[in-house]
């Protein structure tokens, strides 16, 4: 199983396919009480409208001009996976597990850029923009969430409701369902809100969970 698992990973990190085979990742989806841990490539799922994070390489009109970000009702995107990193300054390794008030990063798979906000207003509700930036090379501490964990866990698992807050900003990663316009598929805004609202609770859903490293 860990084998298959890892390389199925490999494969989705490469993108050596624009889709993904979900039929070959049900199988280490399937089990209960999977740990995300770093390495891990997974989609997010908004849990109040059932979205999945998502990006590709169009920027925004307004704001930073970054690459946009926002929440796609489509659960077969290879465009919605992302990579769990550990921080710049971190020691975790691929393979460790993650607990509750962790400081990690996520990449975008496709486009090898960060999970990122700031001060700019995002550009349907003026709430903070989020955005993805930088790439393999080049990342701050703009790229920083906080794992806050729903409930008495104290170690990331799949399905299980968490709150990412970015720690530059003190924004919840947040979304609703102010759509845009000028995006194809029923896209809606992701944002960042300082107040914690049921809006701003995610999920892990599809993805490749890499297996706790038991090494130590």
């Amino acid at each position: 199983m860990a084998a298959s698992v890892l390389a199925l990973a490999v494969a989705l990190l490469l993108g050596a396919s624009s889709r993904v085979d979900h039929g070959a990742a049900a199988a280490p989806v399937s089990e209960e009480g999977l740990q995300v841990t770093y390495g891990s490539t997974v989609k997010l799922m908004h849990e109040k409208t059932k979205v999945r994070l998502h990006s590709h390489d169009v920027a925004y009109g307004s704001g930073s001009g970054q690459q946009s970000v926002t929440g796609f009702p489509e659960i077969d995107d290879s465009n919605s996976y992302w990579v769990v990193r550990p921080t710049l300054d971190s020691s975790a390794k691929q393979g460790d597990a993650i607990e509750t008030g962790s400081i990690i990063r996520l990449q975008h798979m496709r486009t090898r850029r960060w999970l990122h906000s700031h001060l700019h207003a995002s550009p349907l509700s003026g709430n903070l923009e989020v955005s993805c930036f930088g790439g393999d090379g080049q990342s701050d501490t703009g790229d920083y969430w906080r794992l806050e964990i729903e409930g008495k866990d104290k170690v990331w698992k799949r399905d299980q409701k968490v709150r990412l807050r970015h720690v530059d900003t003190g924004g919840y990663l947040h979304s609703h369902n102010k759509k845009y316009n000028r995006l194809g598929g029923g896209q809606q805004e992701v944002c960042g809100v300082r107040d914690k609202r049921a809006e701003n609770i995610w999920s892990t859903a599809e993805g490749v969970y890499l297996p706790v490293d038991e090494s130590k």
